[in-house]
């Protein structure tokens, strides 16, 4: 046999090894999930097994904690032993993408097999890379205004959609201790507050970073939010406020506005024992439920189309992915499993697909039927009106996040976990220092912050 040909013939043996090898390999992936609790895991776990029956390949499903998944992803990867998909927050889309760990041609060949159309522009936004997406958005959710609707009408109110028409319903509805125009967040080292500021400062256009990094806070646009945020501080109990006091506030039927996220909402109908409704003598009661709107989509002067406060999760596809099957998994979690995706938590997980090409709002409509709550349990659909269903899950279609667009997330983050703005803003309420001479402080220390 001359050389040549055995050459050959090792080479065609190799090929039908690693053509094996990948075949076996596609009999399972594996897959992390930041839903670790028992109920989410079991769900998962069932979509897993539907993915099994329906393709062949199983799925190990393997919980981690959220707060070890960063230095997990990181060992892994050095270690060449990254799962094939990943369950992940917002914040690691984009560095994970320019470090290597995720696939982004797999991820945007999934979007694009879908439809790229039916998800919410702003959860792809948020993850766009050159030539498309680091991950495929999975689920979100968007910080609300959470309003007494009944009263609003009563006063022949508008929605609070904008600084101007919030300003509007303090000076109609604020009359304390009866009822409080707002409840806003002024407890300095509370995430809350840094959650609420950020919500309020998107509203109005206004961000500390830009695609250099750090940038200068434009005096005029903060001067507005600085004097906003002053204006529902006022309208607020005395104290150290925070998400407890919000709601129960608001539950009692003593505020007439908060800032909340959406897992209030099964809370609001009488649905936990642990946080009931105290605005009648029925703790179950879905009075207020009744009673109350919400607005997703926030303006201020300076930004008159508004902005949502979004908090998106994505299905990554690693590097060391078995890519088919790691894609079918994705396509199969937002297709035929995607139900079930949200059914581990309807009420924190929205829609970020709509639905298909055939029903633009298939996937909208099965959530909206499926049952939230903790001690009872009822479908948001019958609870909430139609309209503001859609309003919900419409505010995906703008959310947005400091440093998202700009490349800077992992540097706005960390100007958020400094709590400079939440100190300075709290300085400005307190009549401590004018609005110059805060916007002055709150450029200087970002600005230190690397």
């Amino acid at each position: 046999m001359t050389l040549h040909v055995k050459t050959k013939l090792m080479a065609s043996a190799a090929l039908a090894l690693a053509l094996s090898a990948n075949a076996v390999s596609a009999d399972s992936i594996r897959f992390w999930t930041t839903e670790e609790q028992p109920d989410r895991l079991a769900k998962q776990q069932e979509m897993a097994a539907q993915f099994e029956a329906a393709t062949g390949t199983s799925v190990e499903v393997i919980p981690v904690s959220e707060n070890d998944l960063g230095t997990r992803a990181t060992a892994a990867f050095a270690a060449g032993d990254l799962p094939d998909v990943i369950y992940h927050t917002l914040q690691y889309a984009l560095p994970w993408a320019e470090a290597g760990i995720l696939d982004t041609e797999a991820a945007t060949e999934v979007v694009e097999a879908l439809g790229e159309d039916t998800f919410a522009p702003g959860a792809l936004a948020m993850a766009a890379v050159d030539g498309g997406v680091a991950s495929v958005p999975v689920d979100g959710w968007t910080q609300m205004i959470v309003y007494r609707a009944d009263k609003f009408e009563e006063a022949g109110l508008e929605p609070p959609t904008s600084y101007a028409n919030v300003e509007a319903a303090l000076a109609a509805l604020h009359n304390p201790p009866e009822i409080y125009g707002f409840v806003a967040a002024t407890k300095v080292d509370e995430n809350f507050m840094s959650q609420v500021l950020e919500h309020v400062f998107l509203a109005n256009g206004v961000s500390p970073v830009d695609g250099d990094g750090a940038a200068e806070l434009d005096l005029q646009a903060t001067t507005e939010v600085l004097d906003f945020y002053k204006a529902i501080a006022e309208a607020s109990p005395p104290g150290e406020l925070f998400w407890q006091q919000s709601r129960e506030l608001y539950f009692a039927g003593q505020a007439a506005m908060i800032i909340w996220s959406p897992f209030i909402l099964d809370e609001l109908a009488g649905l936990r024992d642990s946080a009931p409704p105290t605005i009648n003598d029925d703790p179950t009661s879905t009075e207020l439920a009744s009673k109350t709107g919400i607005v997703t989509t926030f303006a201020g002067p300076s930004n008159p189309d508004g902005a949502a406060w979004g908090d998106v999760r994505y299905f990554g596809i690693t590097d060391d992915a078995d890519t088919d099957a790691a894609m079918e998994f994705v396509k199969f979690s937002m297709d035929e499993g995607y139900t079930q995706t949200l059914s581990i938590a309807p009420e924190g997980k929205f829609p970020v697909r709509r639905g298909t090409g055939d029903n633009p709002t298939a996937f909208q409509d099965a959530w909206a039927a499926l049952p939230v709550g903790v001690d009872r349990k009822a479908p948001l659909g019958d609870l909430y009106a139609q309209e503001m269903i859609d309003r919900i899950v419409g505010g995906l279609d703008v959310a947005q996040r400091w440093g998202v667009s700009e490349g800077q997330l992992s540097l706005a983050s960390k100007m958020i976990n400094s709590q400079v703005i939440n100190r300075v803003v709290r300085q400005y309420i307190d009549g401590e220092i004018d609005a110059a001479a805060a916007v002055a402080a709150m450029n200087e220390q970002l600005g230190a912050i690397e």
